[in-house]
């Protein structure tokens, strides 16, 4: 089934979103909108009953606008409009769809079917509008339409839901109108939507002995299993249990019952009391039976408070998924043809291997049941949003539906500080392609399969990050927090992905990046090396030296280290500013004459340059620097040591980060996390991240 969800509804100003046959993932930042989109399938399908803030913030002003004006133009009037495509069976299934088709002779293999949640009468409402709140003497109101249709009773009075049957023509889709109820029954016999909701508010401290668990378990067993031999049995082993009780009431309760007698009540004229057990198989599970754990070997129960809350909430989901799939298998009249379960956040309280392994064991669940059922092509599909790098990790990359915040259609980008909007992007339409004609790019299949497994190998939290930051390695890695502390602090409130790549792999996350509309920063290293001697490594500053980082020449189309090494910031700008491209450039030594300067071609080498005094003075370990502060022997003896093959980096970069000394950050990535900080700061301070 496709979907175009919920235009101009909440951060959804105009999005489409194609659902996989199987699982389809919804992936993003907080706030970005896939609640928002999951809610607009409530809304339409089930609750019918929408609010003032289900409009999108940009469409506001459009309503108090229609009660201010004199003019009743309701096209002036906003609308929440959703589009459901179905693809069918032109052989079984034209007959639940006639109401959609076109025309009787229509051949196709999808049908579209149009809400639009809409101003019944905008006359109507505006008289009453204005009847409840009158304009005052200087032209003003009192209160703004928004505010009217906030008030109890208001919207559902005034909006409703209308109904169209779509027809893709050249000239564009096509929406004709169908009476409501026709609509509704239609719609009905195409789809059902379940939820899973994310607040299932589990706790250890649970009081009584009604949970969510057994009240889950009560309502599954008596929605799903009581057929004829299964209640049979059932009322059978509780008559017995009744009668038992019975027998244990009458003599427990005798005393109690003679004080009773003596306070006349009953009369000699009434009836005798007796106590009975009433059990029935659905209310002696709920409330009245607890989930224990039993540890066979040892004849050991446990209660439910004693296991953790990841495995009630794995236990809740899987009696929901399977209640909800048995209701549509066994829905006899007029059932519908799809289902979608949707998920929202399965990922709270489960460990990180029960995450990866979701999806699969929810798929085997239901794959069972269709089979026990004998129909075997009765299969949901599966909606989940998540925050979870480990439940991606098992999902395939076309599977994934991105959104991703921005601002309002109209807004200028550049003037924007709060990104009120969101878009979905399928990673199914992901090409990785040259982002320009200048750039070459490798085999699209190659950077394709290699993404794949870096993201599956990281457990990578990209899709969910405001931004990215592509560093060479474990050293640049370890070190990162503390200089993102020391040169620009601010970040610390943005939820950044580090993604450790190496020069020879940053530019194939480019095109994936720029895909996804994510500011990155790419920190790497100048790797300076001879062209006329084999291509060794060499200082930075020898004389025609060449660089073999292809991030910088994929990038930047430079390769010349001379050309890298004046190259000006606002060149190290790309992709419509949304990355910067930093790398080692030749830079004062303190002690040193400021026209005498050290280039690195390293981060070990270029951060010991900027922090020379403190390898002097041994406050650091590491680098031994010689004595005599001669500027060709210093530069000479930091060079050697770091391409040494003794040489540690992961050590030298713990010995930096535990060293007490008040280090600097070396300049290139000063520079590159400012221009970063300067990036993030257009958000609302406030704004969830």
């Amino acid at each position: 089934m496709l979907a175009a969800v919920a235009r101009t509804r909440r951060r959804l100003e105009d999005v489409e979103i194609g659902f996989e046959n199987e699982e389809t993932v919804f992936v993003g930042p907080n706030n970005s909108g896939k609640t928002s989109a999951t809610i607009a399938f409530q809304l339409f399908l089930i609750r019918q009953h929408f609010n003032i803030h289900d409009f999108s913030v940009s469409r506001i002003a459009d309503i108090d606008a229609f009660g201010v004006g004199n003019d009743v133009d309701v096209g002036s009037l906003p609308s929440i409009e959703m589009d459901l495509w179905f693809s069918i069976d032109p052989d079984i299934e034209y007959g639940r769809v006639g109401e959609l088709l076109p025309n009787a002779l229509s051949n196709v293999e999808e049908v579209g079917i149009r809400l639009e949640y809409c101003v019944k009468d905008g006359e109507k409402l505006k008289s009453e509008y204005l009847s409840a709140f009158p304009r005052l003497e200087n032209g003003g109101q009192q209160k703004r339409l928004s505010h009217f249709l906030s008030l109890q009773g208001n919207m559902s009075r005034h909006f409703a839901i209308r109904y169209f049957a779509l027809e893709n023509t050249e000239g564009g889709t096509i929406a004709l109108p169908r009476d409501p109820e026709e609509g509704r029954r239609v719609l009905q016999s195409l789809i059902r939507v379940d939820f899973v909701d994310a607040q299932r508010n589990f706790d250890d401290h649970e009081i009584g002995r009604s949970n969510r668990l057994s009240t889950a378990f009560a309502a599954f067993y008596k929605k799903n299993l009581e057929q004829a031999e299964v209640r049979k049995e059932a009322n059978q082993v509780i008559d017995e249990n009744n009668e038992t009780l019975n027998k244990h009431y009458k003599v427990n309760f005798q005393d109690l019952m003679e004080v009773i007698k003596s306070l006349g009540v009953p009369s000699v004229n009434d009836r005798q009391m007796r106590i009975v057990s009433t059990l029935s198989p659905e209310v002696a599970l709920q409330g009245n039976t607890d989930l224990l754990y039993v540890d066979p070997s040892h004849r050991h129960e446990l209660p439910e408070a004693y296991n953790g809350l990841g495995f009630k909430n794995l236990i809740y989901m899987a009696i929901q998924i399977s209640h909800f799939h048995l209701q549509w298998m066994r829905t006899e009249e007029k059932r519908p043809l799809c289902q979608i379960i949707f998920i929202e956040e399965p990922e709270v309280h489960l460990h990180a291997q029960v995450q990866q392994t979701f999806i699969s064991n929810i798929w085997s669940i239901v794959q069972k049941a269709s089979k026990d059922a004998n129909e075997e092509h009765m299969v949901p599909q599966l909606g989940i949003t998540t925050h979870s790098s480990h439940i991606l990790d098992a999902v395939e990359f076309e599977k994934v539906r991105y959104f991703r915040r921005c601002s309002l259609e109209g807004e200028d980008p550049g003037k924007v500080t709060t990104l009120n909007a969101s878009k979905v992007l399928s990673l199914r339409d992901f090409k990785p392609q040259k982002a320009s004609a200048a750039r070459e790019t490798e085999d699209e299949k190659e950077t394709l399969d290699f993404l794949r497994r870096y993201l599956k190998l990281t457990h990578c939290d990209l899709f969910f990050a405001d931004a990215a930051v592509l560093v060479e390695g474990t050293v640049e890695n370890l070190l990162l927090p503390k200089m993102i502390e020391k040169s620009a602090s601010s970040l610390k409130r943005n939820y950044l992905t580090i993604l450790e790549v190496g020069g020879a792999y940053a530019h194939r996350f480019a095109s994936l990046l720029e895909f996804l509309d994510i500011s990155y920063l790419v920190i790497t290293d100048l790797d300076s090396v001879d062209p006329n001697d084999e291509r060794k490594v060499c200082r930075a500053d020898k004389e025609r030296a060449v660089t073999s980082n292809a991030s910088l020449k994929f990038f930047l189309n430079k390769s010349k280290i001379s050309d890298l090494a004046v190259l000006e910031p606002e060149k190290q700008i790309l992709a419509d500013d949304k990355c910067f491209v930093a790398f080692q450039k030749p830079t004062s030594v303190a002690g040193h004459d400021p026209e005498q300067r050290m280039c690195g071609r390293t981060f070990e080498e270029t951060f010991t340059y900027h922090n020379m005094q403190l390898f002097r003075d041994e406050n650091i370990v590491g680098i031994t620097i010689p004595g005599g502060k001669d500027f060709e022997q210093e530069y000479e003896a930091v060079f050697k040591r770091v391409k040494s093959s003794s040489f540690k980096k992961t050590e030298f970069a713990l010995d930096v980060a535990s060293s007490e000394a008040d280090w600097e950050t070396p300049l290139y990535i000063a520079e590159g996390l400012r221009w970063l900080e300067k990036k993030m700061s257009t958000k609302t301070e406030g704004e969830a991240v």
